[in-house]
């Protein structure tokens, strides 16, 4: 209710301000997404899952002078899912979360969104050093992930440079790569500066953030607030394929033990060859580490992803991915057929996984993807 609460107080002076019917400069639009799933794991103690999602938005745009832009979203992920075995158990979850609630203006060079929104970046494909505040899972044909509060400026150079500021608050459950959540009574704040390079581009991010370990058992409750600086690069450049590294290194400002410092690096590789309608194929390399002295890499892990798609026509598309972790000798495979109708989507889904779930930056209480399965998945858009 507090969250609800939150965004009609950024929604509701909008159209206060506004407050005139919608004028030809104007326009209001209201749609949905609705994708029911069923997935079937040979490997689960519940083996049939059902479940689905449903998001409706609402985006409202106000044209100014001089190409200038004042816009809004605001839209809610209702969502619930039941796990059983036949005859015997049950397991049931739902939820209704706001999803986005942000307010922007614009320019030609300018912008400055406000509210619960997505933030990301980088140059890597899957596996991403800089994945600071998403969590997209690359297997999801939806590309859901949670937004976060915060004020963002972007600004647009007319020599191609761009600098990015933001400052987050309010926000608290730990993302991709943290195990330590936020003290959301603390501002997060950090900015991103990115260059033109010779064939490509490259980029340094900062961010600060203060963790908050009350509640966990990791360290003592003395560890209350735990400033952390993290500190990211990556470039990308293309010529006849194309090439990328990124790099994320976060320092606590506090001694503890090997999770005082984390280093993850990646580097990879994509290119479309040119047979039938064009196979894209991408190869990317991590490596993850804690470590008690920075770039000790004393504690690492070190995963491959070679990932593949092949467009079967106009309607249809092929997909596969599959992971190989390098440190316990495991491999995680995943495929994916999708077919277009219209407003209509359908998605039939493989996976071939360990039982014991240990992908990087994909964790959870509960994976669909972990063991062996199938998963049919439909989205209505409208």
């Amino acid at each position: 209710m507090q969250k609800m609460n939150r965004i009609l107080k950024i929604v509701m002076p909008v159209f206060l301000f506004l407050g005139q019917p919608v004028a030809a400069q104007d326009s209001l639009v209201f749609k949905g997404q609705l994708s029911p799933w069923i997935n079937l794991n040979f490997d689960s103690k519940l083996p049939v899952y059902a479940g689905g999602n449903y998001i409706p938005q609402l985006n409202y745009g106000h044209k100014l002078k001089k190409n200038r832009l004042f816009d809004t979203e605001l839209s809610v992920n209702i969502y619930g899912s039941t796990g059983f075995h036949p005859f015997d158990s049950v397991r049931a979850e739902g939820k209704l979360k706001p999803y986005r609630a942000w307010i922007r203006y614009s320019s030609d060079q300018l912008e400055l969104r406000l509210g619960l929104q997505k933030i990301n970046f980088g140059s890597a494909s899957i596996l991403r050093p800089l994945m600071w505040f998403d969590q997209m899972d690359p297997r999801d044909p939806l590309h859901l992930t949670d937004g976060v509060w915060a004020l963002l400026a972007r600004y647009y150079f007319l020599d191609n440079v761009n600098l990015w500021l933001w400052g987050l608050y309010g926000n608290h459950d730990p993302r991709a790569w943290e195990i330590i959540p936020t003290n959301k009574r603390i501002p997060e704040f950090g900015g991103r500066l990115q260059i033109p390079v010779p064939g490509g581009e490259a980029a340094f991010s900062y961010h600060h953030r203060t963790a908050d370990n009350r509640g966990m058992t990791i360290f003592s409750s003395y560890f209350e607030k735990i400033p952390e600086d993290r500190f990211g690069i990556d470039a990308r450049w293309d010529f006849k394929a194309g090439f990328w590294i990124e790099g994320s290194w976060t320092r606590k400002q506090m001694e503890l033990g090997t999770l005082t410092n984390q280093e993850i690096l990646n580097a990879g590789i994509d290119y479309t060859f040119g047979l039938g309608s064009g196979l894209y194929v991408a190869y990317e390399h991590l490596l993850l580490s804690y470590d008690q002295k920075s770039f000790e890499f004393a504690n690492k892990t070190s995963f491959s992803l070679l990932t593949a798609n092949y467009p079967l026509g106009i309607s249809d598309k092929l997909t596969g991915i599959v992971y190989f972790s390098w440190t316990n000798k495991t491999i995680y495979n995943f495929v994916s057929w999708q077919r277009q109708f219209n407003n209509i989507i359908l998605y039939l889904m493989g996976y071939w996984n360990p039982v014991y779930y240990q992908l990087p930056a994909q964790s959870g209480t509960m994976n669909l993807f972990s063991g062996k399965g199938i998963q049919l998945m439909f989205v209505f858009n409208h």
